[in-house]
């Protein structure tokens, strides 16, 4: 009897052992597809801007612009709100694409309007002008960036980054940066960019993936000159405290309305190509960034459709229509830059002549990509010489 009933004791721990090991299984493979809202953060990691004993000093009765959005903040506490009840003056908050609460849905004109939380002047970078006018900053003596980066080349936080550096510069504005992790920041990949192919999607030669925080990449700005008259430019980067290069971390909050999930943020780099193509990347689905596809049953197996939810949003590419491609999972990538994608859609699209779209090389970076894709070929780009000049500028360990 004691016999039996330690055999069923032992059965029992084995089931709930498996079963337990199969949730957690579950769990990691879940993970991928989580919102980020939902993630335990790691613990001990304090961004840039939550440092204040490293930048006070800088504000104390000066008047301040912020450049900041939704991703401003730490721990459910807003960087503007914070710093209202430390009594610093902030006169006005820049928004870049998507607002300063991130709604806006992508490319869609940001206005300039008074914020009904705090009364203050939001001043869009994402409008008529992109670059902050003298006018805009006649009343402020400091500008403090502090943005949530994912990484990418292509990602507009950074293009904004460098135009209100030039803007600070010319104004003799101190511009300040708080720095935060990179989630991206343990690798880099894909081509550099091309002279010439300069826009608001490529704003410095840097590769796809270029591996920096957006502290590490103004440093970088700064210190190859690809700001004007970069050395008279007053700045000081904050670091974040608690990241190291080999970090996987995630955001807390979307850093932009298509990027929700670990896997998009990883998928990003991979994908964000296609929109330089008739293909859709999942923009009005539930899984943007996650999926890619055509209105043609010939294209793939796995079926979604984009749609329009809110009238007020830009139509998504084939709004209402069946698209048919493929569905990324964790697996599904190997590393932080590939064509892989691209090269499987153009082979389904049996050299479709509008496959590609004008903007595919300012996207690409450099005019080489499209040529690959139509060879289908998978190319190594070299990353020797861009990580011999990226060390200087680290502030992290890698």
């Amino acid at each position: 009897m004691i016999q039996d009933r330690k055999n069923f004791r032992l059965i029992v721990s084995l089931f709930l052992l498996i079963l337990l090991n199969g949730f957690q299984a579950l769990a990691q493979t879940d993970f991928w597809h989580q919102p980020l809202e939902s993630l335990p953060q790691r613990p001990g990691y304090v961004p840039g801007s939550f440092r204040f004993e490293l930048y006070f000093p800088l504000l104390k009765n000066k008047r301040v612009g912020l450049v900041v959005n939704h991703t401003s903040q730490h721990n459910g506490r807003h960087l503007v709100d914070t710093l209202l009840a430390s009594g610093v003056q902030i006169k006005k908050i820049f928004a870049p694409e998507h607002g300063f609460r991130g709604k806006a849905p992508e490319g869609e004109m940001v206005k300039s309007e008074t914020d009904p939380k705090t009364g203050l002047p939001l001043i869009s970078l994402y409008g008529k002008s992109k670059k902050p006018t003298a006018e805009m900053l006649a009343d402020v003596d400091v500008v403090l960036f502090d943005i949530q980066d994912v990484g990418a080349r292509f990602y507009t936080y950074i293009s904004t980054m460098k135009l209100v550096m030039e803007a600070c510069n010319e104004n003799q504005k101190r511009f300040i940066v708080c720095d935060r992790f990179n989630p991206l920041g343990y690798c880099t990949g894909g081509p550099v960019l091309e002279k010439g192919l300069e826009s608001f999607v490529g704003a410095f030669p840097i590769p796809t993936v270029h591996g920096l925080t957006v502290g590490e990449l103004a440093k970088m700005a700064k210190g190859q000159n690809w700001i004007a008259k970069s050395k008279r430019l007053k700045m000081n980067v904050i670091p974040c405290f608690g990241y190291s290069h080999k970090d996987t971390n995630f955001p807390s909050v979307p850093p932009s309305p298509n990027l929700g999930t670990p896997l998009a943020i990883l998928a990003y780099p991979h994908l964000c190509l296609f929109e330089g193509t008739n293909w859709s990347v999942g923009r009005g689905t539930s899984m943007p960034f996650m999926v890619f596809g055509f209105p043609d049953s010939a294209r793939g197996s796995f079926q979604f459709t984009p749609f329009r939810v809110d009238s007020h949003q830009v139509k998504p590419l084939y709004n209402g229509k069946v698209c048919y491609g493929t569905k990324l999972e964790r697996d599904s990538i190997s590393n932080c830059f590939s064509l892989k994608f691209l090269i499987q859609a153009w082979k389904r699209s049996k050299g479709d002549s509008t496959f590609f779209n004008s903007f595919f090389p300012r996207l690409a970076g450099t005019h080489l990509v499209k040529d690959y894709i139509r060879r289908g070929e998978e190319p190594i780009f070299d990353q020797t010489a861009w990580l011999k000049k990226r060390k200087k500028y680290l502030l992290y360990p890698e």
